[in-house]
């Protein structure tokens, strides 16, 4: 009886696991001290520059390569656009992946720290 019983707890704790558990595990925390250069600069430069360098390429309105670029952007509607569901209108990146919770929560929390360097 004690078998039975301990095979259907295992059962149950291994059916009540879900993905969702595990992608909060790998996603990192927001540093308490945020900046451009060390925080929001590397997410711009692996996600964006593609489009947003300098020149601009793929028909992308504006540079996202200075720290006032993106400052402009994010007090424009940079925010929305990368917050959009990916493959809806004005999604950024344009043609996706989204960026992840965590990179637009930096993006945020800079923002709110007031732009430091």
């Amino acid at each position: 009886m004690i078998q039975k019983i301990s095979l259907l707890v295992l059962i149950f704790t291994t059916i009540s696991c879900t993905e969702d558990s595990i992608s909060d595990l790998s996603e990192t925390e927001i540093p308490t001290s945020i900046s451009y250069q060390n925080d929001v600069r590397p997410i711009i430069q692996n996600n964006c520059l593609n489009c947003h360098g300098n020149p601009t390429n793929f028909g992308a309105p504006n540079s996202l390569t200075t720290y006032e670029n993106v400052k402009a952007s994010v007090l424009n509607n940079l925010i929305d656009r990368i917050s959009r569901v990916e493959g809806t209108s004005g999604a950024m990146p344009l043609g996706g992946p989204r960026l992840s919770q965590n990179d637009i929560n930096i993006i945020i929390e800079w923002q709110n720290a007031n732009f430091p360097q």
